[in-house]
């Protein structure tokens, strides 16, 4: 990991995306929580809500503090400013939840900071940007290019493509789910 801190690495991210796309202040839509049938084998029950563990939520605090174990008695381990931001659910502990960042940065929030709402961004894995398209076909025409990590509201998958927007940029489109970091492999969801 780099010396720089997550909320400028995410700033430096953005940045670079906002250079072709204008700023990006995600509005969540509602949608349900994956169920386990729908992503396969490898997901438990989480013992405090019932819901598939792991699963993508998103943060739902302009500002949250992921701790260094599931109390406020822990000390603060990251503070995150980036609404919308999608995390990975990976244990429950009563009204905690351990949580992993794209960035693979793992630590405990208070589940009232997390939405069901569905983000993800572009991977941070990739080095070049990917393309938003008009359908969800690989010849389908190309409405714009997203840097990774541009951060994107993600309205349903059907395995191997996403309906995204980034509302404020008046884009909507589809992206290959495997160019997402917020949704798993074959994940299918509306």
């Amino acid at each position: 990991m780099s010396g720089m801190s997550f909320p400028r690495r995410c700033a430096a991210a953005v940045l670079a995306a906002i250079t072709a796309f204008g700023p990006l202040h995600p509005v969540m839509p509602a949608v349900r929580p994956a169920v386990a049938a729908d992503v396969g084998s490898g997901f438990r029950s989480g013992r405090e809500t019932g819901y598939p563990v792991p699963r993508f939520v998103s943060l739902k605090a302009a500002r949250a503090r992921m701790r260094i174990g599931p109390s406020t008695d822990y000390a603060t381990k990251w503070i995150y400013t980036q609404r919308g931001l999608p995390l990975e659910i990976t244990e429950e502990y009563g009204n905690w939840r351990r949580v992993r960042d794209f960035d693979g940065v793992t630590g405990w929030m208070s589940g009232a900071l997390l939405s069901g709402d569905r983000t993800a961004v572009v991977g941070p894995w990739l080095r070049e940007p990917i393309p938003l398209r008009r359908a969800g076909v690989s010849g389908a025409r190309i409405t714009a290019q997203l840097a990774p990590k541009v951060l994107m509201q993600v309205g349903g998958c059907d395995g191997r493509w996403c309906r995204v927007s980034l509302p404020q940029n008046n884009l909507e489109g589809y992206v290959e789910q495997s160019s997402l970091w917020g949704v798993y492999p074959g994940e299918r969801f509306e």
